[in-house]
């Protein structure tokens, strides 16, 4: 496979493609009806960060005329037309199925055209006391130019006729982002239902309002998407200053789409794709309420049991007790954490008793994506008043979660924790967290390595595999790796674990071969790899290799996958489904069998290159044989029998969702994150 334009075209499709996935979550029946909303919800944000980062490299390329192997006109069409149809699907499932269904089960979003007279009278005051004091109408004209207008940020275009003007004039009407985007009415309106407004509706009820002495003619909501990837060079003297610096023109990057309301008149929408400069493919004319992201807000608003998950409590992670010293458990053994199945709360556990052990010394930890919950800042903060050495690496250009991260870094700086950023010109996306313990004359160290981020919040939506450790090697070398992170002095030679860019993909790569040079004797050679992206040509192409030699190999690939679609032939021995259901696949986890020998490796990176060559990342051996079993058993076995969450890449490239065939009354639908479910109740 050639570094053509079918890399990033299959990269980019693949990517909506999984957003397609995830929109079938929506018209699931079996689902309760407020997560299909939120589903449907989930794949507008998503859509969103993928015109923020993907579609706008494609868009300045044909806009620049350049015209490459990577970029050209028809890659930027063809992504563009999947685009354009996977938003027309998604507005037909609100407008035509969700929301229906929603109204009979006693959910209503009520438009101003359906409100009672009590309703509009209520809506007419929250209108005039909330809502009118914050919008400010700019008329364009000579001495007020086309407004600056902030990504995704909402507006109304109004078109106007009036006595004064002889031609008619346009005004924009900024949606303030400080008010709720969906209200809920009182009970008394409600008729036993539970019903809401949107912001919008509410201002489009009350336009007239903000213009009166004129008619208006024409008018829709608008929304822009722009070019959201930051631009800070890695060797700046002040890296957190400069990003502080570049996140303040973030909203203001070059436009890459422009949504309007399919009711938009086409001199409107013709006028707006002129004063952002874009092509007419750029225009989304969308059937509902332009952002539906917004709306994820009512499914929490709404609150009813019936049309929502049961709630689940994760598990205490298996071989740990809640109630001894996590320490003295780890002296014994090694704890393997499946979330969101096993609670995350160990992890959490292990630091609270740390910062508040005498005998602690030091903590060093990683933060990429930490999110809300302020208990890891607090008790890391609390670790520093108590006299520990605290080391953080924060990685300060983790996308979209710049501003937290440079906030926590200033937050444990102020208060003597020392800060690094790592290193330059590699991101750190490595999840540990190191203890050291005085116990009588040596140092004991303990750890946690982990695929996914030290974020509370996520950690119950997303799958993932952690370890809490005392090995004498392991903990050494995240030593070392921390060590390099803040010295860049060179990384000893490990023994145990894998990092990148130094050694994973090379490791992989030799794996893989070994596993094709097996196959190729008749031994036995099996891959199963567990990843959210499989983009890497290097690997693809081993994979490949490896397979046309008879090496059998199961990939369970979340998202993008750019395995060729002209490879079939290899698809005896290569199988790629994608699992996506209530919660987020995110564990990554690399196993080989190769002539009996078990290799199996959990991580924090993708299969992709730039978790490969441009992250610093790290890779765990799984060696004790029953950690193994339960990995196999858990992360392989189901999802690779899954016939109800479970997508398999087609021939032609496409994704079809695996039925179950077997007419048998024996053969019954398997959801192995429905197993894993139940298995942890």
């Amino acid at each position: 496979m050639k570094k053509t334009v079918s890399t990033l075209l299959n990269r980019d499709l693949s990517i909506l493609s999984f957003n397609e996935r995830v929109l079938s979550l929506a018209q699931r029946e079996d689902y309760p009806l407020l997560e299909r909303l939120r589903f449907l919800c989930i794949v507008a944000s998503n859509l969103d960060e993928f015109f923020e980062v993907r579609m706008a490299d494609q868009l300045e390329a044909i806009q620049n005329g350049i015209s490459n192997a990577n970029f050209n006109a028809e890659t930027y069409e063809a992504i563009s037309q999947k685009a354009h149809a996977l938003v027309a699907k998604q507005y037909h499932l609100f407008e035509h199925e969700l929301m229906p269904a929603l109204e009979k089960q006693g959910v209503s979003l009520v438009s101003s055209h359906l409100r009672t007279p009590e309703q509009k009278k209520w809506v007419a005051q929250y209108f005039q006391a909330d809502v009118k004091p914050l919008l400010l109408p700019i008329a364009l004209d000579p001495s007020h130019p086309f407004p600056q207008v902030a990504n995704k940020a909402l507006h109304f275009i109004v078109q106007l006729e009036s006595k004064a003007k002889p031609t008619p004039s346009i005004a924009i009407v900024r949606v303030p982002r400080v008010l709720p985007r969906v209200t809920k009415l009182p009970s008394r309106l409600s008729k036993k239902q539970q019903c809401f407004v949107s912001l919008t509706s509410i201002i489009r009820a009350h336009l007239p309002d903000l213009f009166q002495g004129a008619k208006i003619i024409n008018f829709s909501q608008f929304r822009v998407t722009r070019n959201s990837d930051l631009d800070v060079e890695d060797d700046v003297s002040n890296l957190r200053t400069a990003l502080r610096e570049e996140l303040a023109f973030r909203p203001y990057g070059e436009p890459v789409r422009l949504e309007v309301t399919i009711d938009c008149d086409e001199s409107l929408s013709t006028f707006l794709l002129e004063q952002f400069a874009l092509p007419p493919s750029a225009l989304y004319k969308v059937n509902g309420p332009v952002n539906l992201g917004r709306l994820i807000q009512l499914p929490d608003l709404a609150g009813d049991a019936k049309l929502l998950f049961p709630t689940f409590t994760p598990a205490w992670p298996k071989g740990l007790a809640a109630n001894k010293s996590m320490f003295s458990q780890l002296k014994k053994r090694d704890v393997l954490i499946h979330q969101p199945f096993e609670s995350f709360e160990a992890v959490i556990q292990l630091l609270q008793e740390a910062v508040h052990d005498p005998d602690v010394l030091a903590i060093h930890q990683t933060i990429y994506r930490a999110g809300s919950d302020p208990r890891i800042l607090n008790l890391l903060q609390t670790a520093v008043q108590r006299g520990k050495e605290v080391l953080v690496v924060v990685e300060l250009k983790a996308r979209f979660d710049e501003e937290a991260n440079i906030n926590w870094a200033e937050a444990l700086e102020s208060i003597g924790a020392q800060v690094v950023y790592g290193i330059v010109g590699l991101k750190t996306h490595a999840k540990m967290l190191l203890i050291m313990r005085r116990e009588g004359r040596a140092i004991k160290r303990y750890a946690h390595v982990s695929t996914g981020n030290y974020n509370p919040k996520t950690a119950k939506l997303y799958t993932d595999l952690s370890m809490l450790t005392s090995d004498l090697t392991i903990t050494r070398e995240i030593e070392q790796l921390f060590r390099h992170l803040t010295s860049e002095l060179p990384l000893p030679k490990m023994r145990k674990l894998l990092a990148s860019p130094f050694t994973l993909h090379s490791t992989m790569l030799r794996y893989i071969n070994a596993a094709g040079n097996a196959a190729a004797k008749g031994k036995t050679a099996k891959i199963i790899i567990k990843t959210n992206s499989l983009t890497d040509e290097a690997l693809v192409l081993a994979l490949m290799r490896a397979a046309k030699k008879g090496a059998t190999i199961d990939l369970i690939v979340r998202s993008a996958c750019i395995l060729p679609p002209g490879a079939k032939d290899l698809h005896d021995r290569i199988h790629v489904r994608s699992i996506v259901g209530r919660f987020l696949e995110h564990s990554r986890a690399f196993y080989f069998d190769i002539d009996g020998k078990v290799k199996l490796w959990l991580a924090s990176a993708d299969w992709m290159s730039r978790n490969m060559l441009r992250r610093v990342e790290i890779a765990w051996p799984i060696l004790d044989t029953d950690m193994q079993k339960r990995i196999v058993d858990e992360c392989f076995t189901p999802y690779l029998q899954d016939n109800v969450d479970a997508w398999a890449l087609t021939n032609d490239g496409s994704y079809q969702l695996v039925q179950n065939t077997d007419s048998s009354e024996l053969t019954t639908p398997t959801s192995a994150q429905t197993i894993l479910l139940q298995k942890n109740r």
